[in-house]
């Protein structure tokens, strides 16, 4: 019972629910921020993500007359639910070491695109063409990024594993403890395109430019942003940046919680600003056909010479 009640904790509190939530909302606003900035604008404030989520709670939910009800609202509170048990996941070198601990880098790939399934749900069960159009786009991309986040997990894995001899490693909270003594993947050359990979591999699942083809709001008509979706994506943010720190640098620099805690919170920061904020303030939208073929041939090639490299040496 104990344990049960440390898990819902987790998943509400402390490292998913409202810290998560904190954290990819503010990180929301300074990308909104920094990318104006960069654009020569003032920007909107640091809160208005969640002055847009408490906008839109205000607002009335539209049912087109001929959608599947059920599944049209069930679905951002699936992709909302699946992120909220994916932040438990991530652990915290110095604070928290994760909420499962035995193959939790598998559980985590499985639960990861279910904010695009959502997405995908929702929009088929509105019965619009619109709609239609945002599951196929929605649908190339993710199988087009998810390919090379899953040789990146396999190199990872497989790399801790073969240095502490148990083959591949998939717990996270293993992989953590075993770079605090041999020094972060992220900087082991064999890694590098792994790195990389996984740098291209975050714009894309999270949506934004040059890989926003699903949403494309200037050419496919887009019905009221729910509340729930903009909370998923935000507490998607925190995931996606904890993984890549877990993965690649979760080095520690004191012995007390709260320091290691914001050295964590900084390592993500850094991450989303290179590859995310730098990103979409100077590209524009790629076709989807694009976007595929740069998905298959960039970061799935750079993961799967990570992994040959792995394999081989």
């Amino acid at each position: 019972m104990t344990d049960i009640i440390l898990g819902v904790l987790h998943m509400c509190i402390f490292p998913g629910g409202l810290f998560a939530l904190a954290v990819g909302l503010l990180f929301k606003g300074l990308d909104r921020r920094v990318e104006a900035r960069l654009q020569r604008r003032v920007g909107p404030p640091l809160i208005q993500p969640l002055l847009d989520i408490a906008k839109l709670l205000t607002k009335e939910t539209l049912i087109p007359k001929t959608a599947v009800r059920s599944v049209f609202l069930a679905a951002p509170v699936v992709g909302f639910a699946g992120m909220a048990v994916c932040a438990a996941f991530i652990p915290v070198p110095g604070v928290f070491s994760g909420l499962y601990n035995m193959g939790d880098l598998l559980v985590l790939f499985y639960l990861l695109p279910i904010p695009a399934i959502a997405i995908m749900l929702g929009g088929s069960a509105s019965s619009s063409p619109f709609g239609a159009m945002g599951f196929s786009r929605e649908m190339l991309m993710m199988l087009a990024y998810e390919t090379p986040l899953l040789m990146i997990l396999l190199a990872v894995a497989m790399l801790v594993g073969k240095a502490t001899g148990t083959g591949a490693e998939f717990s996270l909270l293993a992989i953590v403890d075993w770079q605090q003594n041999a020094g972060s993947l992220g900087l082991n050359p064999v890694m590098i395109p792994a790195l990389l990979a996984y740098l291209i591999f975050l714009p894309g699942t999270m949506g934004v430019p040059p890989f926003d083809i699903p949403e494309a709001e200037t050419e496919v008509l887009e019905g009221p942003l729910l509340a729930l979706f903009q909370i998923g994506s935000a507490l998607k943010t925190f995931v996606v940046l904890g993984l890549g720190v877990a993965l690649f640098f979760p080095g520690t620099i004191s012995d007390f919680w709260i320091v290691n805690l914001i050295w964590f919170v900084f390592k993500c920061l850094m991450l989303m600003l290179l590859s995310l904020t730098l990103v979409k303030s100077a590209t524009g939208r790629f076709r989807i056909d694009q976007a595929f073929r740069f998905y298959v041939k960039v970061p799935t090639v750079l993961a799967l010479v990570s992994l040959v490299l792995v394999w081989a040496l």
